[in-house]
């Protein structure tokens, strides 16, 4: 982020990325993180609102595992959002048909951070995968470069949409020739893939964040990306604010009508249909 905040004057439509949480939720097994603070549904509605933003997309915490009944809550309370969730590959039909009608979009493997990840090949894995894309949903990931290949064979045959968290979330130092970011780019080109714009403060180092930013933008001019906060960045909660996060989306995509594209159509028309 550059010293000086600039910040558009016509804000992105939708954040498609952010968590709620509260401390007192449960923990799933192998979480990785015990938030410090809440972040509930409230406090979230107040900075869209803040932030001249409309609409939102919860992402679903790894934190909690198979646990989305705050989600379920918030979807309920908030029409102007909707979710993904993490499930069971057990889970059944019906269940998924009673979390659509709540607003929830997808599912999300978040399988970046496990040594010995599910097999998504498996038959179980592959009959969700099928009744995420009946469904017309998509499914949410972030993985590590070296499985990212087979995870993202599988959505492709099952029909479903693939949506990349964090740009990727490049991390090797290769800049643009980064494995996973290769990947990133060549699902782009195969379609029915999106890329969010987002989490650049994650980044190593941070610095890099718009280099990736303006190539996904070279190479799609600007669809099939969507931006987001990742608010409220979990292990990063005091040195990271939801203004400097808008302010990115600028400093990345400098040109405004391809910015109205990204902040605002892209996301409506994957979300919001």
């Amino acid at each position: 982020m550059n010293a000086k905040l600039v910040v558009d004057d016509e804000p992105p439509l939708v954040d498609t990325h952010f968590h709620i949480y509260t401390t007192d939720l449960p923990l799933a097994r192998d979480s990785w993180y015990k938030p410090p603070e809440d972040a509930g549904a409230d406090r979230l509605i107040k900075l869209l609102d803040d932030h001249g933003i409309m609409l939102g997309v919860v992402a679903a915490a790894s934190l909690h595992g198979e646990y989305n009944d705050h989600v379920r809550d918030a979807l309920r309370r908030h029409r102007r959002l909707r979710a993904t969730a993490i499930v069971s590959p057990d889970i059944s039909v019906y269940e998924l048909e009673r979390m659509r009608d709540d607003g929830f979009v997808g599912i999300r493997l978040m399988w970046r951070l496990l040594d010995n990840p599910p097999d998504i090949t498996s038959p179980e894995y592959r009959r969700l995968l099928r009744r995420v894309a009946d469904l017309g949903w998509h499914v949410h990931v972030i993985e590590r470069p070296d499985r990212l290949p087979t995870m993202m064979k599988e959505i492709a045959d099952a029909g479903a949409r693939l949506v990349i968290d964090h740009m990727g979330l490049p991390e090797s130092g290769d800049g643009l020739n980064d494995l996973g970011f290769r990947h990133v780019l060549a699902a782009l080109d195969r379609g029915n893939t999106w890329v969010k714009l987002s989490a650049g403060y994650r980044f190593k180092p941070a610095s890099s964040a718009p280099l990736y930013a303006q190539e996904l933008v070279r190479r799609t001019g600007g669809e099939r990306l969507v931006w987001a906060s990742d608010w409220p960045f979990a292990a990063f909660e005091n040195r990271f604010t939801y203004t400097e996060a808008v302010a990115a989306l600028t400093e990345w995509v400098p040109d405004p009508a391809i910015r109205r594209r990204i902040g605002g159509r892209n996301a409506l028309e994957l979300y919001f249909k």
